[in-house]
């Protein structure tokens, strides 16, 4: 079940754009995995680049770093209802608003990967321990209908779509992705 992707109808057809990103494989493990590249690769971001916009108007990258956390918390709890069957939809979330209210650019971008660290290894965790029918299980979040498994896709594909604006757009080097674990 770890390695199977999410199928169409398990999750709001925008979230194909994450998916997509994502290496076959077992998705526990990607996750795993992947956060060490993409700390390797934020970790030289010293300075000056942590407050750093390649435009006007976007996000910072320590406000960008925040905001994976952020989302990528609200998803791993979304993982957790649905997961224990709780029968509620789970809300949406404004990432602008979140955004304008995280005070990311008071802290540095090494508090931020701390924080990240401790929300992966909580997924990892609740992700490993998870029994085989969990991950079919669906639920409602944001309007739509989401199993486990997609979510868990969902959050993979969301660090590589941002890893690679990192790589690209704030000059961290180059994008790349990440091959999957023999």
């Amino acid at each position: 079940m770890r390695s199977a992707r999410p199928r169409a109808g398990d999750f709001n057809d925008y979230y194909v754009r994450y998916t997509s990103l994502v290496p076959d494989g077992d998705v526990v493990q990607t996750l795993a995995v992947q956060w060490l590249v993409t700390r390797d690769l934020l970790v030289h971001a010293v300075g000056d680049l942590e407050t750093f916009r390649y435009e006007p108007g976007k996000w910072s990258l320590v406000e960008s770093v925040a905001h994976v956390v952020d989302t990528e918390r609200v998803f791993t709890q979304r993982i957790l209802w649905i997961a224990r069957r709780a029968d509620v939809e789970l809300p949406s979330m404004e990432q602008d608003d979140w955004a304008r209210l995280a005070n990311a650019e008071a802290r540095p971008l090494a508090k931020h990967l701390a924080e990240w660290q401790a929300v992966r290894g909580g997924l990892v965790a609740l992700l490993d321990g998870l029994a085989p029918d969990g991950w079919s299980r669906a639920g409602l979040a944001a309007g739509s209908r989401v199993t486990v498994r997609a979510l868990a896709w969902i959050i993979a594909g969301h660090e590589l779509h941002h890893r690679r604006l990192w790589a690209d757009s704030y000059g961290l080097g180059p994008s790349r992705p990440v091959p999957p674990r023999e």
